[in-house]
């Protein structure tokens, strides 16, 4: 049985302009591998209603689960709750069991819940909530559609507390052999083992140190034993590798 297919969208005017360095997808997707949850995409866009509403209808419609990461702050540009809720066909507003644990999240702090700390606790009808250890707002799932922050310690809490409420499969291994060779050298080598092994995934990524062109071969498969005799065929096609 293959594994579920997932997608990210990643959401924030402050990731397009370059303002805010993106780590959420790279977080997840390693995650995603060690759960059996075949990653097919990431797509970044912006603070928009009906841009995120679409995105999250195709990504939602395309896959086994999409994580959103952003928008759900206390701020008028928060609005990727609202712009979910409208691709679900939800209502959204403030929910008790959302707005108690954000009250008691600052009376324990001793901090004013104003209403725009309030905003936190509106949740799209139906919708379960996601935990957040950090900083008390709850995300929320919709269907096969999980919600979370974009502040990376949050999101990745989140994510924790999420994963093991999902059926993964088996999950993505790899193996490196590294050969301090020139990429294209290798190609057509590389390429008739790829071939020979259908049930792997090979990859070539080059780098350079110290002025020497050199070439990292992954090979990635769920099923270990397919791993084991594509890896060991690319030590014999490249001895020279460590």
């Amino acid at each position: 049985m293959p594994n579920p297919t997932a997608a990210i969208l990643i959401i924030g005017d402050e990731i397009l302009t370059g303002r805010t360095r993106e780590g959420n997808a790279h977080f997840l997707a390693g995650e995603l591998a060690r759960a059996g949850i075949d990653l097919r995409q990431i797509r970044v866009i912006g603070d928009d209603h009906a841009t995120i509403s679409a995105a999250v209808r195709e990504l939602a419609g395309g896959h086994d689960q999409l994580f959103t990461s952003g928008g759900i702050g206390p701020t008028h540009d928060d609005i990727t709750a609202d712009a979910v809720a409208a691709a679900f066909g939800r209502a959204i507003d403030v929910r008790e069991d959302a707005r108690a644990i954000l009250a008691a999240h600052y009376a324990a702090r001793g901090v004013e819940f104003t209403p725009a700390r309030m905003r936190m606790a509106r949740i799209p009808e139906g919708a379960a909530l996601i935990d957040n250890p950090v900083s008390g707002a709850p995300g929320f799932s919709v269907e096969n559609c999980h919600v979370m922050a974009g502040v990376p310690n949050i999101f990745q809490a989140m994510v924790t507390g999420l994963l093991p409420r999902l059926t993964g499969g088996a999950p993505l291994e790899s193996r490196t052999w590294q050969l301090m060779v020139a990429e294209a050298a290798i190609a057509d080598q590389l390429g008739a083992l790829a071939a020979a092994h259908p049930g792997v995934s090979m990859g070539s990524y080059p780098f350079v140190t110290e002025g020497q062109y050199g070439t990292n071969l992954v090979v990635r498969a769920t099923d270990p034993v397919a791993l084991a005799a594509a890896f060991a065929a690319l030590q014999a096609a490249f001895p020279e590798g460590k």
